[in-house]
């Protein structure tokens, strides 16, 4: 079965909202994109920073970001699974262990660019080898 969908994480969705291959995901695939709302709030945070960095008008990143099409998780939805997700980040940014006990309780493959989020189990894509996954119809 090809990949229907995926949880992202942070670093992901910025780099979709400026424009770089992971907005690939969300225009030519039809695959859901599942968001947990921690994650949400760190995007936002740094919407300002990449609009800077990238030299782009700071109201279109955010309108960006408003359109950007995920379903929206909210912290209750995967409270279950979030110590056990904050176990396996303990050497790492715990801050991640929220998109990872997403993906733990939709039991769905997780996108990031974030190697520190390949943990043993877990399916895992970075930008690229989901695409590829995707352009070819790969099983998860």
């Amino acid at each position: 079965m090809p990949i229907a969908a995926v949880v992202a994480d942070a670093n992901v969705l910025l780099s979709a909202v400026v424009g770089k291959a992971a907005r690939r995901v969300f225009d030519e695939f039809d695959v859901v994109v599942h968001v947990a709302a921690f994650t949400c709030g760190e995007v936002e945070e740094y919407l300002p920073l990449m609009a800077e960095k990238y030299h782009l008008e700071r109201e279109l990143v955010f309108l960006s970001w408003r359109l950007l099409p995920f379903q929206r998780h909210s912290f209750a939805k995967c409270e279950r699974y979030f110590r056990g997700a904050l176990a396996a980040m303990k050497s790492r940014d715990p801050e991640d262990a929220h998109a990872l006990a997403l993906a733990r309780r939709l039991r769905l493959p997780l996108w990031s660019n974030d190697r520190d989020l390949k943990i043993p189990g877990q399916l895992f894509f970075p930008t690229a080898k989901l695409l590829s996954a995707l352009e070819r119809g790969i099983k998860s």
